[in-house]
């Protein structure tokens, strides 16, 4: 459905995006992360035919963008960064407007607009002006005006910026529910969206791609990945702590903050593979009691930086 070979995009002599290759199949949804400045917006931007490349090219559902920007327009759903609206329009005079340069008209049109106002829930702020909304509902207007013509490609940057946790789920939802016949690109900050909503991850870092695998792959390179916490009174823990780093599957253990006067304990994998189940056994020979204990998927921000920044 995308295609990027070799995509690159200088301003001046800032080189932003640096040779970008991917290939995106229908039913993919992929989680493009990096820090500010990495180059995520800059190559959506690209994509869409927002912006020009400087170097290479980008396919979408067929069409070149460059040759033919506006076969790959009709093919796209975008979100853009900001969710730039018109803000004297309320939302279902600005829902009635996308419907009509999308090439819809009549009872077509109002069924449209009204599936994604259904959908979206802004029924109760729909004759309201835009710029009066608050931030979540403006950013789901934004959304419903990407999803309207039922896409072949949805491509959303910061999609769940402004929403409360209720409305995320909705939006994350959706994605999902939509996610099996398009290709879906979600640009986030939000390392929970890529666990939530995500079957690929991709991490660029000063415009080139530093990691692209599964969500579950990103979270194996932790080190804390299959780790096991656990949390008992102050007192024992020192006794605990002793006996599990001296065991022949523990790497090492580190102290969490202490919490309503239990101390945390964390004992790393030493190969990465589960442990939970040793070092039950090994809790319940040292006669400690413990209050919790629970293993780890891995830590995505303590990958984020290794990638981003080699720390």
């Amino acid at each position: 459905m995308i295609t990027l070979d070799r995509l690159t995009k200088k301003f001046g002599p800032i080189l932003a995006v640096d040779g970008i290759s991917l290939d995106i199949r229908q039913g993919e949804v992929l989680g493009f992360l990096g820090p500010n400045g990495a180059g995520k917006t800059t190559t959506m931007r690209m994509v869409t035919g927002f912006l020009p490349a400087t170097g290479g090219t980008a396919v979408v559902a067929g069409f070149d963008v460059a040759k033919d920007p506006i076969a790959v327009r009709e093919k796209i759903g975008y979100l853009p960064e900001g969710a730039p609206l018109y803000g004297d329009m309320t939302p279902a005079a600005f829902l009635e407007f996308v419907a009509r340069m999308r090439g819809f008209s009549g009872t077509e049109a109002l069924r449209r607009v009204d599936w994604v106002v259904e959908t979206l829930q802004l029924r109760d702020v729909l004759h309201r002006p835009i710029d009066t909304l608050s931030k979540g509902f403006k950013r789901r207007v934004g959304f419903a005006q990407a999803v309207l013509h039922d896409p072949d490609v949805l491509i959303l940057d910061e999609p769940t910026d402004g929403l409360d946790p209720n409305q995320k789920h909705q939006v994350r939802s959706l994605i999902r529910g939509m996610a099996e016949e398009k290709a879906v690109i979600i640009s986030t900050h939000i390392l929970e969206e890529v666990e939530a909503v995500c079957t690929r991850s991709v991490v660029i870092s000063d415009g080139r791609i530093v990691f692209d695998g599964t969500p579950r792959e990103l979270q194996r390179r932790s080190e804390k990945h299959n780790c096991v916490e656990i949390r008992l009174d102050v007192e024992s823990s020192a006794k605990l702590e002793k006996e599990l780093a001296a065991h022949a599957r523990v790497l090492r253990v580190d102290r969490g903050p202490t919490i309503d006067g239990l101390a945390a304990l964390i004992a790393l994998s030493k190969d990465g593979r589960p442990i939970v189940h040793d070092l039950s056994e090994c809790i319940q020979a040292s006669g400690v009691t413990i209050e919790e204990v629970h293993a780890e998927r891995g830590d995505l921000s303590e990958v984020f930086r290794q990638l981003t920044t080699g720390v």
